[in-house]
């Protein structure tokens, strides 16, 4: 579907133009409700019956989420309900007519939460400390409340694959953990399920859905806070891999699903202390004098909600 503000520039093409830009967006749009779909049968995050309570912050991916799920409640085998909840965080020139005009539009029902937290972290935090991580603790007790209010039985985040490869790196090089970013979770209060739904999604594929369809885009800048440093350098560093080694993003997040505790270093997760010689082969035995071999990655069949 095309949106009003794309209405003009659509118009201005030729036939030919205007019949391929049809087929790339077709193309583009069966891919994310594909990978969406396979995301959420391959880890169960949505069920018959669930009341999903989508993020909706004003970026592009929490637009991309909840038109994606919009999408597959029509054509999904269970039936599921969604509310969309935007926490008004009280920053300086925030749109607070945006979100709540677009989701009449659509016809989604909605909750806007009116929190000022903007105050808090600027109270609370030096001028010129990034504001990021505080404000994203209060915004998740926040949204946990209001999950509770709303009886919402899954709460569905934007994050995509490149953010979940973002952090697993971030925790690597400067958290000394091997630790990414969760398809499906409980959360910390122990009452709620969260989900990311985009786990398979791209995140130029988001940009580009977004352009598309005109979505009504929220900058979050408006509290002033500068971008995570070290967030940036390693995005710089994967979009770098993806344009001189192409198909290496997917074969790493291909790994995050295909881990070998017997082969890393952590006693919590193998019994290396414990370890004996049977006399009997092993299949998770090392092959110390092998050299190693990396082959093509394997063709992961694609499961669907849409099948």
């Amino acid at each position: 579907m095309w949106t009003a503000g794309a209405a003009p520039i659509f118009e201005a093409m030729t036939a030919t133009q205007q019949e391929k830009r049809r087929y790339e967006a077709n193309k583009l749009a069966k891919r994310l409700r594909r990978n969406a779909g396979q995301a959420i049968a391959d880890f169960n995050m949505i069920e018959d019956g669930d009341k999903v309570m989508v993020c909706l912050s004003g970026g592009k991916d929490s637009y991309a989420l909840l038109d994606t799920l919009i999408y597959l409640r029509q054509h999904a085998p269970i039936g599921f309900e969604l509310v969309a909840v935007n926490l008004d965080q009280k920053q300086p020139g925030f749109p607070a007519e945006v979100l709540p005009k677009y989701l009449d539009e659509i016809g989604v029902p909605f909750r806007i939460e009116e929190q000022d937290t903007y105050s808090i972290v600027k109270r609370v935090l030096a001028p010129g400390k990034t504001t990021c991580s505080l404000c994203s603790r209060l915004r998740r007790g926040i949204l946990y409340r209001v999950a509770s209010e709303l009886g919402a039985t899954k709460i569905a985040l934007g994050h995509h694959r490149d953010d979940i490869l973002e952090t697993l790196f971030l925790n690597m090089f400067f958290g000394g953990k091997l630790k990414a970013m969760p398809p499906k979770l409980v959360s910390d209060d122990g009452r709620h399920i969260v989900i990311r739904p985009l786990a398979y999604c791209r995140e130029k594929d988001l940009a580009a859905w977004a352009e598309h369809r005109q979505f009504p885009i929220i900058p979050c800048d408006l509290c002033g806070s500068q971008e995570q440093l070290q967030r940036k350098q390693v995005k710089l560093m994967l979009r770098d891999w993806e344009k001189r080694f192409p198909g290496r993003i997917e074969t790493l997040f291909r790994s995050l699903q295909n881990v070998v505790p017997s082969h890393l270093a952590d006693t919590r997760l193998y019994d290396f202390a414990g370890i004996e010689a049977t006399g009997n082969p092993d299949p998770e035995g090392d092959r110390a004098f092998d050299a190693e071999v990396f082959g093509s990655p394997a063709v992961v069949p694609i499961r669907s909600v849409l099948e």
